[in-house]
């Protein structure tokens, strides 16, 4: 019978960044949220890593999108075309006729009525029949491997492309939490503008982006120290090639700002928390998912601030993922999912 079974389900982890979507158990698309549209009839050129490829260096014929912004869809028409492409790339096999599907989606912590509605519909646009929303505090603990539902303080911060969310998760629920726009989107502006400003060289969003992997730091002093990233690029006054080297040491300088506001949100936070609930914390610690996570020596520089261990979490781009993918097989079991509005 489950030739004949017209049921597929998926989880969606629909980032600023990246789409990771989950089915039976597997991450099956793992790709850029970009799509690249044909200018004159809308039609997709590309999608995922292919539109990445050609970010910052089409014609006037292509016009590439990013659909979402600060973790919500900010162009409707190309967040469904891109989803829809995207649940194309699923293997469906075995099934005669197209299967609907139940789909668990995850959101900021800070998302409006009006903002899970727009997931909603891009979601029914592209296939989806029931379709779940789940916080992405609550993913990425779950992902973490956390016991939610325990009556245990467990503190979370999730450092998307979009947005940066802070938690307190007990008993199955969100006790408090702040979510901000500052996040890896903002990380790779910071460094965009350090170049420009320091270098005078201009430098592309692609670019920023891989000196942010390379050479993405949190802190002045590391222990293991990466090498220099090479840069080419314009020089702003005169339009000659430069070639600069930034060190970690510069990157760190370059994203202090954005960090201090992180620093704050997680004070915010910890102010908010129950006595009870922050000896919880201070004895399990804090953990970190979300691309973020991975920028060097983020951790030691939140302990230092709060006095408080933090926790880097098992492939912590893939946590919000697998949180949501855990959440799709005990829908029935979760009561925190918010089923469509």
């Amino acid at each position: 019978m489950g030739f004949f079974s017209l049921t597929q389900e998926l989880a969606i982890d629909l980032g600023t960044a990246n789409t990771v979507i989950i089915h039976n158990g597997k991450v099956v698309v793992d790709e850029p949220s970009i799509v690249a549209l044909d200018f004159h009839t809308n039609k997709v050129v590309a999608i995922g890593q292919k539109a990445r490829l050609m970010h910052g260096k089409t014609h006037q014929n292509i016009k590439t999108i990013r659909p979402l912004k600060d973790g919500v869809i900010a162009d409707f028409t190309s967040a469904e075309l891109m989803l829809r492409g995207m649940i194309k790339k699923v293997n469906m096999s075995g099934h005669i006729f197209s299967p609907s599907l139940k789909m668990v989606i995850c959101i900021p912590s800070g998302s409006t009525n009006v903002e899970i509605r727009a997931v909603t519909d891009s979601a029914e646009k592209a296939g989806g029949r029931d379709v779940y929303m789940i916080y992405e505090p609550m993913a990425a603990a779950l992902g973490a491997g956390l016991d939610v539902e325990a009556p245990e303080g467990h503190m979370i911060i999730d450092i998307g492309g979009g947005t940066t969310e802070v938690a307190c998760i007990s008993l199955g629920g969100i006790v408090c939490s702040e979510s901000i726009n500052i996040a890896g989107d903002v990380f790779t502006e910071d460094i965009q503008s350090y170049v420009r400003q320091q270098h005078n060289i201009k430098i592309g969003e692609r670019t920023a982006e891989n000196i942010k992997i390379a050479v993405g730091s949190a802190v002045p002093e590391l222990d293991v120290e990466p090498e220099d990233f090479n840069v080419t690029g314009p020089n702003i006054l005169t339009s000659l090639p430069s070639h600069i080297s930034l060190s970690y040491r510069e990157i760190a300088y370059a994203l202090e700002k954005s960090l201090i506001k992180i620093d704050a949100t997680i004070m915010k936070v910890l102010e908010m928390v129950p006595p009870e609930l922050y000896a919880d914390i201070c004895k399990n610690g804090i953990y970190l998912a979300g691309g973020g996570a991975l920028i060097k020596g983020l951790d030691k520089r939140f302990c230092e601030k709060t006095n408080i261990p933090f926790v880097i979490v098992d492939d912590p781009l893939r946590a919000v993922a697998r949180g949501t993918g855990i959440a799709l097989k005990n829908i029935s079991k979760f009561s925190f999912l918010i089923q469509k509005i």
